[in-house]
């Protein structure tokens, strides 16, 4: 769906229109595209603790031009405001003045990205206050950011370095222009789990990647990427969308699986088609869903019953399947690769903030973020210890792998495609940047957590909204 408006404002005269009038003028948002420059502009590093340093000399490694100290004839590309030493609310001010004085710096699209400790690894009131403090201004930052500018945090553990692969990780996908919709969020490294990848354009290079939904819309887009980064696709859907299936699919080089994902023995039908056609699997993405609307008072229990069993339940199911399959593999076979499973599950602002006629869609999209949490705590993130597969830590049962949510916003699809003229375009608007998502905006935040440079993110789910709370 084109977003007629946005391309309106960014032609000469639509902008002067739009200035005269004081209507939005969201901004061209720049996009990944294979080969280009990680960031336009030199890199401005910011503050004192050790993260400074370290976020310095990796950015020098990558090829990017740093600079330490604010000069008024630059023009930056990105930001790194580093608040990891901070010990009071007062600590903030000299890195923050600083950060402010360059505002009118920024080019296009340009990444502003704070990096601070998690404000749960300490209880001194003090050190959590500015820790919070940081998430404050990051969000309200993000709020002000122009020409299509993001602000993002970059929370670390307590003993965390900023050097290590998750975290490394992590920060490249922050500056790149694979977060272009994704503002005035936070991605949690809390383990020094990750590996930096050899190629950062092949990132699933050798990885086999299930993608559920891939018939159209953001499933189809998540194949495509993933693809993209290197992975063979096996792309599952419902025996009626077989077609589209097969469509996307062979486009990408992959097998199709037609699966009635609700099915008591989906799990193992995966599995078994993973061993049988490609001898392992890395990658699960949990992207099927279904939407059945009506306000609660005009709800009946099948379109209930089937929202909850397609968008949550299933998923339980298959993980628990996979998860078995993880620590002691499939007919005595490992099947599981040696560098663990990664999981991603589509969940929805709106169940973050819930909307109108939703409230089954909300609760399983809710229910999707606490299935990621609580399933976090059955994998362990660290990297394996050199079995012959790495499917479980040394010594234990415990699967190794990462398991995270992506909760969209307004992403413009078939469905949002549909809504009212009104409402669409408002629901456009209802975000810092001002426009609609694109499927490709989730693919790439998927692919991110489900690469190995994101080892060290687990249990968390990252919203691609724009900074916006209007639901998918």
């Amino acid at each position: 769906m084109t977003d007629t408006y946005t391309a309106l404002v960014n032609q000469p005269m639509g902008r002067k229109i739009a200035r005269a009038l004081g209507l939005p003028q969201p901004a061209a948002l720049r996009r990944y595209e294979p080969g280009q420059n990680l960031v336009d502009g030199s890199v401005l590093v910011l503050g004192d603790g050790p993260a400074a340093e370290e976020s310095a000399e990796m950015l020098l490694g990558w090829g990017l031009e740093v600079r330490r100290q604010p000069g008024d004839d630059d023009l930056y590309g990105a930001v790194i405001a580093c608040y990891d030493g901070v010990g009071t609310p007062a600590d903030l001010s000299a890195t923050t003045v600083a950060l402010g004085s360059v505002q009118r710096q920024l080019g296009p699209s340009a990444r502003v990205i704070t990096v601070f400790r998690d404000p749960s690894g300490t209880a001194e009131p003090a050190v959590r206050a500015a820790r919070r403090g940081v998430e404050g201004l990051t969000r309200s930052l993000a709020h002000e950011m122009r020409r299509g500018g993001t602000a993002n945090g970059l929370v670390l553990g307590e003993n965390t370095a900023l050097s290590v692969p998750g975290a490394a990780g992590a920060l490249r996908f922050l500056l790149s222009a694979k977060s272009a919709f994704v503002s005035g969020q936070f991605i949690p490294v809390i383990t020094d789990g990750g590996t930096v990848p050899q190629d950062w354009d092949q990132p699933l290079a050798g990885k086999v990647a299930v993608v559920t939904g891939a018939a159209r819309g953001i499933g189809a887009a998540i194949a495509a990427t993933l693809h993209r980064d290197g992975a063979t696709i096996v792309g599952v859907d419902v025996p009626a969308a077989g077609e589209a299936l097969a469509g996307v699919v062979n486009s990408l080089s992959g097998t199709a699986l037609q699966l009635d994902i609700t099915a008591p023995s989906a799990g193992e039908t995966i599995l078994r088609h993973c061993a049988e056609r490609h001898g392992r699997l890395d990658v699960v993405v949990h992207n099927a869903g279904i939407t059945r609307d009506r306000k609660l008072a005009n709800m009946d229990a099948s379109r209930w019953d089937s929202v909850i069993a397609v968008n949550i339940e299933a998923q339980l199911a298959m993980n628990r399947t996979f998860l078995a399959a993880a620590g002691q593999g499939v007919d005595g076979q490992a099947v599981v690769g040696r560098d663990g499973l990664h999981i991603a599950s589509l969940a929805s602002t709106s169940g973050i903030a819930g909307n109108t006629g939703q409230t089954n869609y909300a609760a399983s999209k809710a229910g999707v973020m606490g299935m990621v949490a609580a399933t976090a705590g059955l994998m362990d993130p660290s990297a394996p210890a050199g079995g012959s597969d790495g499917s479980s830590v040394e010594g234990t049962s415990t699967p190794h792998g990462t398991i995270n949510a992506v909760a969209p916003g307004f992403i413009e699809t078939e469905m949002t495609a549909k809504m009212p003229r009104a409402t669409r375009e408002v629901a456009r608007r209802l975000n810092s940047l001002q426009q609609g998502g694109l499927p490709v905006d989730v693919a790439e935040a998927v692919a991110f957590l489900v690469s190995d440079a994101a080892g060290g993110t687990t249990g968390s789910t990252l919203r691609v909204c724009g900074q916006g709370m209007m639901g998918a």
